[in-house]
């Protein structure tokens, strides 16, 4: 049977539990563990074990089974945790996830490698193998049943009392197992997949009912972590018929009925007194969040699922074709404004509902693609885990707005520049104990992530009470390198020097950092998503570094402009309000910079056709419309010859199908089909400040050259 068809649905999920594997493990208390911690670890390596073996990864397989060893023993009361042993399990999530990418790349992972892992994990067995076998003072408490355990038939003959609670359940025997709501598809490929984990001693089909003898020397647990991949566990019923049954009573592999079928024929044992039933507590990972007791199959119209998994090019194929919509939808609206709204009243409301109804539409498939942070903010516990044990320093992680959700494809990268200043901030930021006491600080650094909606964007904060930066070093280093400084700079503008390419105040190149590389790389991706990056710090109190983006980079609303003959867009959620100014507003600061006054405050004044050489554009503000937008927590006002309105737009990237342009963040297909340019409003005071400067060069070079000839 071809089982490739399910290989990437192992992929995912045994991803998947590898993070959940490494958040527990981080979470372990090694002097007083947690009984369930530890039962759910166990259930993520136990269900990596059964996948791997199904498909035939054998480096996966073995290497999970040494795991899960050490695993059982420590969940039963028979090893005694340590910090080390948490590392090296730790190190084995590692080397897990590296031999799943080696077999997602359809390659086999490396041999040493493997071997290394499996040699540290058997080490630990041996060192602790004295645990096991040692008397102890009482016994250690039974494990609580998994959320959803999988309930087992009574055996012919209970265990003894000494075996492992494992040994009750495994072993060669015949299990019942029974399928509901099955498809004809689902049927075919349960049966065949079963062939592989045993014999199948009958097979009955009633409508969409399926009921398989197996023999086999299998887990119930290890069949269901199969099964799951072609259907859900509410599915599958499991009992135990005993170890013995013999051949010729049972009926003939691959019977089918069509119709009223005459049950399956198994012989049971003797009756003996009814135990206990043995309840399975190592049930996959999946089963953790079902109801605790074992319940008889749902009805066949009960729900199944809450949740698909879906590619992520589907859902981008989606999301372009809403977008298509939305761009035809504005050309049939602009269109209509030639139309008569009394001749054609129906057609005009109709085409009001299509807006509506298109805005939805947008808006729920663009939820599709929404996650939340919780899936960036769970990587770091192990980073900050692994750095701060490497320098040397007692740090506490604190997170704020796990729930707060950003268009998947900001998330994914956001993840390396979070990393780096995370990084940063352990390395330079956050002092080490004895600095800390010396300060009358906590010796334990405190570390917060926070994110939260603003508007139409997303702030993302890494906050530290460390030292602070230190705007002497910065300024000297600054100099050192060439660089236009000056010690009247404000704080604002020394802090963003950081970003500059090879800057490090670092004293000494480690591995974590000092070769002035990643800072500007940070802040290039950031502005590359749209977003821009701001500092604050303040000596011996800490930094906070505030990451700016928009919600998603694939539809926006957004108000369109005219300057001259072009038309621009401004992204709403940066705009305040637009005016028309007298001329008492205005106040010239010098030759051809201008501030307006708006109840009492004094706005930087940018003229777009100067910003973008527009020509026939209207040049006296008091002729044209202003439009005040705040970026980067300050205002200014933006002045263009007149507002065309307000809209949804479809981002399309301006890199891919042209280049990149100063100041213009993306570009969009309007009503009448002409393509407008997406203001990067951010950008529009400093590239303000940069025409400014090399206007004054320019000036001061021909007065030179007038000196010269004088």
């Amino acid at each position: 049977m071809d089982l490739s068809q399910f290989t990437q649905a192992f992929f995912v999920e045994a991803i998947e539990l590898l993070a959940e594997m490494e958040q527990l493990l981080l979470q372990l208390d090694v002097d007083a563990p947690d009984s369930e911690q530890l039962n759910a670890i166990f259930r993520a390596a136990h269900s990596i074990k059964g996948g791997a073996a199904t498909f035939g990864f054998t480096a996966l397989t073995n290497t999970t089974h040494v795991l899960e060893s050490l695993l059982d023993r420590a969940r039963h009361g028979q090893l005694v945790l340590s910090a080390p042993m948490i590392d090296a399990f730790l190190e084995t999530k590692d080397a897990l996830q590296e031999q799943l990418t080696a077999y997602q790349a359809g390659k086999e992972p490396e041999a040493d490698m493997v071997a290394h892992i499996c040699g540290v994990l058997q080490k630990l067995a041996l060192e602790n193998a004295g645990a096991a076998s040692a008397p102890a003072a009482a016994p250690a408490p039974a494990p609580k049943p998994a959320p959803k355990p999988v309930a087992v038939a009574p055996v012919p003959a209970p265990a003894p009392a000494s075996a492992e609670p494992e040994a009750a359940a495994s072993g060669d025997g015949v299990l019942r197992i029974r399928f509901a709501r099955l498809s004809d598809s689902e049927c075919e490929l349960l049966a065949g997949e079963l062939t592989n984990l045993g014999t199948v001693r009958s097979r009955t089909r009633t409508n969409d009912q399926l009921t398989v003898l197996l023999e086999t020397s299998c887990d119930p647990d290890d069949i269901v972590a199969v099964c799951c991949f072609v259907i859900d566990e509410s599915q599958i019923d499991i009992s135990r018929e005993g170890a013995g049954a013999p051949a010729e009573a049972t009926a003939e592999v691959a019977a089918e009925v069509a119709a009223e079928p005459e049950p399956a024929v198994a012989v049971a044992p003797e009756p003996e007194p009814e135990p206990e039933p043995v309840v399975v507590a190592d049930a996959p990972a999946r089963l953790a969040a079902a109801p605790a007791a074992s319940a008889p199959a749902a009805p066949a119209g009960a729900k199944e699922s809450s949740s698909i998994r879906v590619d992520v090019e589907k859902v981008d194929q989606l999301i372009n074709l809403v977008g298509e919509l939305v761009i035809t939808q504005s050309m049939l609206t602009q269109a209509a404004t030639m139309l008569d709204p009394v001749a054609y009243e129906r057609f005009l409301s109709g085409l009001g509902h299509l807006e509506r109804n298109a805005r939805d539409l947008q808006e729920s498939v663009m939820s599709i693609r929404m996650m939340p942070m919780d899936y960036v903010f769970s990587r770091f516990p192990r980073v900050i885990r692994d750095v701060s044990a490497k320098l040397g320093k007692q740090v506490r992680l604190d997170t704020y707005g796990k729930e707060t959700e950003l268009d998947k494809g900001l998330i994914e990268r956001i993840v390396d520049p979070l990393t780096h200043l995370v990084r940063n901030s352990l390395d330079h930021g956050i002092e080490t104990p004895e600095v800390r006491l010396a300060k009358g600080k906590d010796a334990t650094g405190q570390l917060l992530l926070s994110a939260q909606h603003h508007g139409g964007n997303i702030v993302i904060e890494v906050s530290d009470d460390g030292a602070g930066l230190n705007r002497e070093r910065i300024l000297a280093k600054a100099l050192q390198q060439g660089m236009a400084v000056s010690e009247s700079m404000p704080d604002e503008e020394v802090w963003q020097l950081i970003f500059a390419p090879g800057f490090s105040t670092a004293e000494q190149v480690t591995d974590i950092s000092g070769r002035g590389v990643g800072m500007d790389v940070v802040k290039r991706n950031i502005q590359e998503m749209g977003g821009h990056v701001e500092i604050h710090s303040r000596g011996g109190q800490g930094t906070t570094t505030r990451i700016v983006l928009p919600l998603t980079l694939a539809i926006l609303n957004g108000m369109s402009v005219k300057v001259g003959s072009e038309a621009y867009i401004l992204p709403l959620s940066y705009v305040i309000e637009s005016l028309q100014p007298l001329p008492e507003h205005l106040h010239s600061i010098t030759a051809e910079g201008h501030v307006i006054r708006v109840r009492g405050e004094y706005l930087p004044l940018i003229e777009l056709h100067r910003v973008f050489d527009v020509s026939g554009a209207q040049t006296q503000p008091t002729q044209g419309i202003l439009v005040i937008v705040q970026a980067d927590d300050s205002r200014f006002a933006l002045l263009v010859d007149e507002l065309l309105g307000q809209h949804q737009v479809v981002v399309k990237n301006l890199e891919t199908n042209y280049r990149k342009v100063p100041g213009i963040s993306a570009a969009t297909i309007v009503g009448d089909g002409s393509v407008a340019f997406i203001v990067d409003v951010g950008a529009m005071p400093r590239i303000q400040r940069a025409q400014a400067a090399s206007a004054a060069a320019l000036a001061g070079a021909a007065r030179r050259t007038d000196a010269i000839a004088l």
